[in-house]
């Protein structure tokens, strides 16, 4: 088994694991930890594709890809806090609106 083959299975492995656990979980910030875990997975993918093509652009994407995710953290980790406060449940089946 070759290292790309290796890579492509580690990353199909986490992008499943980080959509079974948004899908189960109703935690707000367990929710963002399994997207952010579908990113990283993606971000595997893109730098394996730099790696076997030879191109730096992929790996310039991968980069902006991991600035997006740092972006997307702080906004749901601000509508999780606006959820606990507004609430104080922590469940996002329970909240139909946010109400600034």
């Amino acid at each position: 088994m070759n290292s790309e083959v290796l890579v492509l299975a580690t990353s199909a492995g986490l992008f499943a694991i980080g959509g079974a656990a948004a899908l189960v979980h109703r935690h707000p910030v367990a929710m963002l930890m399994a997207v952010e875990i579908m990113l990283n997975a993606a971000n595997l993918v893109i730098v394996l594709g730099a790696r076997v093509h030879g191109l730096a652009d992929a790996e310039s994407a991968a980069l902006i890809v991991l600035v997006l995710a740092a972006a997307e953290a702080v906004i749901g980790l601000a509508l999780a806090l606006a959820l606990f406060r507004n609430r104080t449940i922590a469940d996002v089946d329970g909240a139909t609106e946010l109400h600034g």
